[in-house]
């Protein structure tokens, strides 16, 4: 049986491990060709950019005796405030959709149906945050329950590519250095892999409104402050030293 003693090390973000000759193989084993002068190496890239993606949810609860009047009442809120929202929406600029809506009994001490209550939401996302925040005080039929930011697709794919450049030109100038280091005067690639976080978007900072502390239709913008986006590029790979 073969016996092989790799050596790693860490430094900063970055990784390395070399894979020695075996120093010994059982009497009478099958002998296989173990890897020699192969180098793992990882490393890491993160760029950050202004989030220029505003989403704002706006939303609504009515409750009442009948489920069908608090429905239409429901459905009265939210096609006042999308009739006022579609005169200013600019697609990637300030979008408008309609969010979740749900009505739900509510139950008494006996178990038995004592009304019911329901709620709805209008979602105003885009680059035009003041737009958005003028907005959001000029709809008197909602109230402002959440307001997130982020980067919007443009921004994130913008940045991964920087990062992703970043990575690689990071690994092989590793590559080159740990090669001179052992004593080698270049390298082959042997195997490689990229990864960025684009799936899965850094935490986002939000803010929130309770609605019984929200003004409906007061007219003043709610004022915004997004923060920093984040995205980073992971190369992890394998070299042959030559």
């Amino acid at each position: 049986m073969k016996t092989t003693f790799p050596l790693a090390w860490r430094s900063g973000s970055r990784w390395a491990g070399v894979v020695l000759l075996p120093l010994a193989a059982g009497a009478g084993a099958q002998t296989v060709a173990a890897p020699s002068g192969v180098l793992n190496l990882s490393a890491q890239s993160t760029v950050e950019a202004p989030q220029d993606w505003m989403s704002l949810t706006l939303s609504v609860t009515r409750e009442g005796s009948d489920a069908t009047a608090v429905q239409q009442q429901l459905k009265q809120a939210v096609e006042a405030a999308l009739a006022q929202a579609r005169r200013q929406a600019r697609p990637g600029q300030l979008e408008v959709r309609t969010g979740g809506f749900s009505v739900f009994p509510r139950y008494g001490n006996k178990g038995a149906i004592t009304g019911w209550q329901g709620s709805t939401e209008v979602v105003l996302e885009g680059r035009d945050m003041p737009t958005i925040a003028r907005l959001s005080g000029e709809i008197g039929t909602l109230t402002i329950a959440r307001v997130n930011y982020s980067l919007s697709r443009e921004a994130r794919e913008k940045l991964q590519a920087e990062a992703t450049a970043q990575a690689i030109a990071r690994f092989r100038t590793d590559a080159a250095d740990y090669a001179r280091q052992f004593g080698f005067a270049g390298y082959t690639l042997r195997e490689v892999s990229v990864n960025t976080d684009g799936a899965a978007p850094m935490p986002e900072p939000r803010f929130r409104v309770t609605l019984a502390a929200a003004k409906v239709g007061d007219g003043e913008a709610l004022p915004v402050e997004a923060g920093q986006g984040r995205v980073s590029a992971t190369v992890t790979g394998s070299i042959q030293l030559k």
